[in-house]
């Protein structure tokens, strides 16, 4: 079928989603990251970065197929 999508998830539940994983999802993820780096004693500031740049780019591969094409124009052309 032409308009079928893989995930399940139509547009705009993926829209919505995004949202949700950006507006509470991020900053709570940002706040256990560093709130454990602090129970382990500060690293020396390269390996600190390393972490955050390393974790920063792990919390989205799991969510990978909610944010493709969410900011692109509605595939099936309904409005929000």
């Amino acid at each position: 079928m032409a308009g079928e999508q893989k995930n399940g998830l139509s547009y705009k539940a993926r829209r919505r989603w995004s949202m949700v994983l950006l507006l509470i999802g991020l900053p709570a993820y940002i706040v256990a990251v560093v709130t454990v780096i602090n129970w382990l004693g500060r690293p020396p500031i390269w390996l600190e970065l390393l972490v955050y740049v390393a974790l920063g780019i792990l919390w989205a591969l799991p969510f990978k197929f909610i944010f493709k094409g969410v900011g692109k124009e509605d595939p099936n052309g309904s409005s929000d």
